[in-house]
């Protein structure tokens, strides 16, 4: 189903009605819409000069997921299957959702364990009073201009709920696919992992390319229980003409742990900034980003950790990688409040210039507001070291073999902690 391509109460209504969601979510979306034409762009980052009247809100050729592959259509199951992600399902995995355009088109739990994973749609239809809890928690539609169009017109995504006590033996995985051109993905993500549980969750991202400009607008609301422990691991591998602007959020309580592990290569504008709040004692928040910007490129990346709680901690490394006129800059927040004391906060950022012509800026606010507590920040800019590449080409390699073994040994840091599949697929698509 192809909706009409403007943006507007009407459309609004339509939408909402077609998904047979309850009258207080409409309520939602329209209060989110009158919030969208209110706000304006960020007043910082790249420029972001597409018209929102050329975007396409809503496209669906499918009537309901699948959890069968040859149930799926042939061609969507195709696109899947040259992406990898059949083959990553069969061997690595304990669940998947696979969202191509607004829906969700195929999800299967291959766990027997009790826990809820849903796409966020379904999720709102079977749990109601739990997905009311949790959602517009975090991420409040008011907040920026994406997230009150995401609360407008937001449309598949995930939903997941781990239980107290239980741990996954393997990830779950979701999948978003863009396939049309100027199409809008506005997914929505809500994770609960309960006290004493844990959750690894990894998000793979691919568009198809086009001449003209496609919109990328998630949201993510992560709960961290106490004593659990969260890592979200993305790969990005947007088209460059697809802006991604997303917000991610997590709060974490008492000794939890959140982990964010980000790779960002594609796109043509990237905003995103995962978060932390660590609410409570002794919580820990880490993030581990690159990003790797080439021609027509500006990647404006970075986190946010926010200390609440008493002794936590939370750890920034952030790669920046630019070449052939493309931007990649660190953009930041570390704030360890008053009664955050003995916390202690870590931003590390290196960035490293393949060209003459490839630029990175670094833009951190670093606040600590009490004497018991410690912040340090390191930020290093070189370039690709001639003496280094003259070395590798003697012994036989190209100069851009003799490039991709320096990048390699840059991004070490974030391909450590991906699994060991998703490490290699990184590899390889750092080498496209």
């Amino acid at each position: 189903m192809i909706m009409k391509n403007s943006l507007s109460k009407e459309f609004i209504i339509e939408l909402s009605t077609k998904k047979q969601e309850p009258s207080w979510m409409l309520e939602f979306r329209l209060k989110s819409y009158e919030k969208f034409l209110e706000l304006e762009n960020p007043n910082f980052g790249p420029e972001l000069p597409f018209s929102f009247d050329e975007i396409l809100y809503y496209k669906n050729e499918y009537k309901k997921s699948q959890d069968n592959w040859n149930q799926v259509d042939k061609k969507v199951k195709n696109t899947f299957c040259n992406l990898g992600v059949i083959e990553a399902e069969q061997k690595y995995l304990d669940g998947v959702s696979n969202q191509y355009e607004s829906e969700v088109i195929y999800h299967k739990q291959n766990t027997d364990k009790d826990i809820i994973f849903l796409s966020t749609d379904e999720a709102l239809q079977k749990y109601p009073e739990l997905f009311k809890k949790y959602f517009n928690n975090l991420v409040r539609y008011d907040e920026n201009k994406y997230t009150a169009l995401n609360g407008a017109v937001w449309s598949g995504g995930t939903f997941i709920y781990i239980p107290k006590n239980t741990i996954l033996d393997r990830p779950l995985q979701s999948y978003f696919r863009i396939d049309s051109e100027s199409l809008g993905q506005f997914e929505r993500t809500i994770i609960i992992v309960d006290e004493e549980a844990n959750l690894e969750y990894i998000e793979g991202c691919t568009a198809k390319s086009y001449s003209s400009n496609s919109l990328h607008a998630g949201v993510v609301e992560i709960y961290v229980g106490k004593n659990a422990s969260m890592r979200y691991s993305t790969i990005q591998n947007w088209s460059t003409d697809v802006y991604n602007l997303v917000t991610k959020r997590a709060i974490v309580e008492d000794y939890g742990r959140m982990e964010w592990i980000d790779g960002n290569i594609g796109s043509k504008v990237t905003m995103k900034y995962p978060s932390c709040i660590l609410k409570g004692d002794y919580a820990t928040g880490n993030s581990i980003s690159v990003a790797y910007a080439k021609l027509n490129q500006a990647l404006d990346a970075g986190a946010k950790m926010i200390h609440l709680g008493r002794f936590t901690k939370s750890n920034i490394i952030s790669k920046s990688i630019a070449e052939n006129g493309g931007i990649a800059n660190y953009r930041g927040t570390t704030k360890i409040t008053k009664n955050a004391i003995g916390s202690v906060a870590e931003i590390k950022c290196d960035t490293i210039l393949l060209d003459k012509t490839g630029k990175s800026d670094t833009y951190p606010t670093n606040v600590v507001e009490n004497n018991s507590s410690k912040l340090s920040h390191e930020a290093t800019v070189s370039k690709v070291d001639e003496d280094k590449i003259f070395y590798f080409m003697n012994k036989g390699l190209t100069e851009d073999r003799a490039k991709e073994l320096i990048i390699s040994g840059f991004i070490s840091d974030l391909k450590k902690e991906l699994p060991m599949e998703y490490a290699v697929e990184f590899n390889r698509l750092i080498k496209e």
